[in-house]
């Protein structure tokens, strides 16, 4: 097995956080699994002139390279918003906060959460059940933030009723019954994908091993 795919088998739910309809893998603990793994990795940005960033209108792109395990693989981020919005002429700390954000991400495409970024909510071989109805089907396989992002407003509160009644559930009764009631519903393909997103990634976490997809 390579490097790539044994990192990529790490399950990275636990140490992720949900900003609006975003999911981060927390840079802190990414740059503390890449160094357990190897204590020679280093990283650098890119600066354009005297900026660590490229200027692209009012807005920026940072750029991260993270060298480990023999290879040096580069990341990409807009200054964004908490709705993957790029931000008009970012602070200091908008920037500061991409430049973290962007260095997580070039971790990941050593292997290390890379999940996250395909809109994966387990990464492969982490668990034996099959995910909730059609979420996991191949032509399902989409970010369930943008999906969302998409849905019609009267769907959208219509899903995010639904949401509300299973994270009362999982509260009470945890993931098992939360899935179950969740699997009541009679949603449609993109709807299931786009419920997901309500979640945050404890409740995904507490839910996720429960999951089964509906017989035909």
């Amino acid at each position: 097995m390579s490097k790539f795919a044994e990192l990529a088998k790490i399950n990275v739910n636990q140490h992720t956080e949900k900003k609006g309809n975003l999911t981060y893998l927390s840079w802190a603990w990414a740059v503390d699994q890449l160094l357990r793994l190897d204590d020679t990795a280093g990283w650098e940005y890119r600066w354009v002139g005297e900026k660590p960033y490229a200027q692209i209108g009012e807005t920026c792109m940072v750029f991260c390279t993270v060298k480990a395990f023999g290879k040096d693989r580069t990341a990409q981020l807009p200054v964004m918003d908490h709705r993957n919005k790029a931000i008009a002429n970012p602070t200091a700390m908008d920037v500061n906060t991409a430049m973290q954000r962007c260095l997580a991400k070039a971790i990941a495409l050593h292997g290390i959460g890379l999940y996250i970024y395909a809109g994966e909510d387990l990464p492969e071989g982490a668990s034996s059940d099959k995910p909730f109805s059609d979420i996991a089907a191949p032509n399902h396989k989409r970010v369930p933030d943008e999906v969302w992002d998409r849905t019609a407003p009267d769907v959208k509160a219509k899903l995010q009723d639904i949401a509300d009644v299973v994270i009362a559930e999982l509260e009470l009764n945890g993931g098992l019954k939360a899935m179950e009631v969740l699997s009541t519903y009679d949603l449609e393909a993109d709807e299931k994908v786009a419920i997901w997103s309500r979640f945050d990634s404890k409740e995904r976490a507490a839910m996720e091993p429960h999951k089964r997809k509906k017989a035909a």
